[in-house]
């Protein structure tokens, strides 16, 4: 990801013009493919498994989340950023969706024996963490993040 991202922004600075036009071209395409990425883990989903995992699955999903916040806070130390400042970076990287969408169907597909129960942890956390880390960041900028 940060190979992907440092070509871009070599790109943009070093050539600007094509940079701006792949841009645009990359987020068309991604309009697309987010539908049907979105759409083929949703097919795959088993509701009842889901459904059992809820409880749990919600447990361990907050676990994670809590672990993440501290490695956010962490990788922040020595910044010039203030407390406020850090807890939007705490919030904004709570939303996650693309990634466990990309790759939650994997090991069903792999024939791991738990996958069933993988994909239904990742739509999960595709369910809790993408509308908390929405309605987190649009709360939570004006109160956090200065002019």
């Amino acid at each position: 990801m940060l190979g992907v991202m440092t070509m871009g922004f070599v790109i943009a600075e070093k050539i600007p013009k094509v940079g701006r036009k792949m841009s645009v071209t990359f987020n068309r395409i991604w309009i697309f493919a987010e539908i049907l990425l979105f759409v083929l883990v949703g097919a795959e989903v088993n509701i009842y498994v889901a459904i059992n995992a809820g409880k749990i699955g919600a447990i361990i999903l907050f676990i994670g989340l809590l672990g993440r916040s501290i490695g956010v806070m962490i990788s922040l130390l020595g910044t010039n950023l203030n407390w406020k400042e850090r807890m939007f970076c705490v919030i904004s990287y709570m939303p996650k969706a693309t990634v466990q969408a990309a790759i939650g169907g994997i090991p069903l597909s792999l024939g791991v024996q738990s996958g069933d129960i993988i994909l239904a942890m990742a739509v999960l956390s595709i369910l809790i963490t993408a509308p908390l880390g929405a309605i987190g960041i649009n709360f939570s900028a004006e109160k956090l993040l200065e002019e």
